[in-house]
């Protein structure tokens, strides 16, 4: 599958900058793999990142927030997944958490980056975590660079 996304020009050495990463206890071995992901991604542009983890998603958005408001990152990453079940719980989950990273983008410091994964199925999940569907956290960690350069040039 294509899409119609261009690669992000970044630049080898972030040093200096710091990106928090706030991750989900739920469907762990999915969410770690995005947060590890975008670590490693950061690492490799020299940039620092130190992550968090909260009890699901809908907390993302207290975490992702008074960590852009301490004022010691450039940006936040939330990462998460939330799996499709039986009950409407999913659609309030998913619509919770990106409102309140929407307001936090619209009115917060620094960017925050949406790495949440809502798919159908478990599999789903995995074919985004370095599989056919790509890697959504080091795509995140390459998002949230690019965004400081943005915020920087503006």
């Amino acid at each position: 599958m294509t899409s119609g996304f261009s690669p992000i020009t970044l630049k080898e050495d972030y040093s200096g900058c710091n990106v928090a990463i706030v991750k989900t206890l739920w469907n762990a071995d999915v969410v770690d793999t995005l947060a590890n992901d975008a670590l490693t991604e950061l690492q490799a542009h020299k940039a620092s990142g130190e992550v968090f983890a909260v009890p699901g998603a809908v907390e993302l958005t207290f975490a992702a927030q008074r960590l852009v408001d301490s004022e010691r990152y450039d940006a936040a990453i939330v990462c998460g997944c939330v799996v499709r079940g039986d009950t409407p719980h999913f659609d309030y989950v998913c619509q919770s958490v990106t409102q309140g990273i929407t307001e936090l983008n619209a009115n917060g410091p620094v960017p925050v980056i949406f790495c949440v994964l809502t798919v159908n199925n478990h599999q789903q999940a995995l074919d985004r975590c370095g599989g056919p569907a790509g890697n959504k956290g080091i795509e995140a960690a390459q998002t949230a660079l690019a965004m400081i350069d943005f915020a920087n040039d503006i």
